[in-house]
């Protein structure tokens, strides 16, 4: 069976403001590489190379990162999406590229470990409606629920301030073409949205088989700061430690640690896992487990860990360890020397700075 792609990377990422405001959600970096590309992979080994990505007003960022698709043995098309009016109304503008071949649909900035190969593989066997993936969450409220008898969806409730249980979609989906009929029925919910979860309840509704699968190994949904975080930990847990910069010999790598090509690493002690990106230049400083330095970083007299460092900002004579943090690109932080103390500040709307 022939399976084409859908990557949705519209939204705002209001929740990762001031960094969304001149950036795509789906581009921000974790373990050095945008969560979108993480996507394409699992697609790619699913064995899907025909691929629409739905793109809205960060559009152009997005088609500049992912190109034609050649890096990544695929083809793009890419489908404009005037406003974020929900999942299936990302369906409804596709459906031109879609035909009515079956498809999986995945949302550019969640992040599987365990990959969509199986989920594929059991929907091209079994040729229900639909398939959808599910994991257990602690507070299913903010999710989309799914009731599943018989490993077949029975229900489905978007955002309940009552879940039917603790099922939640991750936002991967396999459909086949009755799901254009039940979009087609579709009245926007009180969010002035096109509902997935309505579209999939009306499948059910109507006798047509929807199968449920549950995440083998992890799920990260990577819409706030503390998601990115924790998503670039899970990342590196898989990092293979390389070498293709310069370390000299006053320096101490320990642990998973790779050093791009390019980066220069004097004196500093780096603990990993960790990844410090092409053309990075680290002084006098110590980067600690789960840390990823983008490209063209420079740190001087810096201690950070647990941290996402983006392309070409500049960290300097810091006191204390920087910890937990998510510093956008082109970012210039920097210790002042002078007496007595003092701070000063130049921040954007929304961001949130501690001391």
């Amino acid at each position: 069976m022939a399976i084409k792609g859908l990557i949705l990377a519209g939204g705002t990422g209001s929740r990762l403001r001031p960094l969304t405001y001149t950036g795509a959600k789906q581009l921000l970096p974790v373990g050095n590489r945008p969560i979108i590309f993480y996507a394409v992979d699992d697609m790619v080994r699913a064995g899907i190379t025909d691929i629409g990505v739905v793109v809205g007003e960060t559009g152009a960022l997005v088609r500049e990162a992912l190109g034609d698709g050649t890096q990544f043995g695929c083809r793009f098309t890419y489908l404009p999406q005037a406003s974020p009016l929900g999942l299936a109304h990302a369906v409804k503008i596709a459906r031109p590229f879609l035909g009515n071949e079956p498809f999986l649909m995945v949302l550019g900035d969640n992040l599987l470990r365990g990959g969509v190969v199986s989920l594929v593989e059991r929907f091209a066997a079994a040729q229900p409606a639909a398939a959808v993936l599910l994991t257990r969450v602690d507070d299913p409220r903010q999710f989309g629920v799914a009731v599943v008898e018989s490993g077949r969806v029975v229900r489905l409730v978007e955002k309940p301030q009552d879940p039917p249980s603790n099922l939640a979609l991750v936002g991967v989906y396999c459909f086949d073409a009755r799901v254009h009929e039940a979009v087609a029925h579709l009245e926007p919910s009180w969010r002035g949205e096109l509902e997935i979860t309505d579209a999939i309840q009306w499948l059910v509704d109507h006798d047509q088989p929807v199968d449920a699968a549950e995440v083998t190994g992890w799920w990260k949904d990577t819409g706030r700061p503390e998601d990115v975080l924790d998503a670039n930990r899970l990342i590196l847990e898989d990092l293979e430690p390389r070498l293709d910069g310069s370390v000299d010999r006053e320096s101490r790598l320990t642990g998973r640690v790779t050093v791009q090509a390019g980066a220069r690493v004097e004196r500093s002690t780096l603990r990993g896992p960790a990844i410090i990106g092409k053309d990075a230049v680290i002084v006098d400083s110590y980067v600690g487990p789960y840390t990823s330095i983008g490209d063209k970083v420079e740190l001087r007299g810096v201690e950070i860990e647990l941290s996402v460092v983006l392309p070409e900002s500049r960290l300097e004579n810091i006191e204390g360890r920087i910890d937990q943090s998510l510093i956008g690109s082109r970012v210039t932080v920097c210790g002042r020397q002078d007496r007595p103390h003092t701070v000063r500040l130049v921040l954007g709307d929304q961001s949130r700075i501690e001391f």
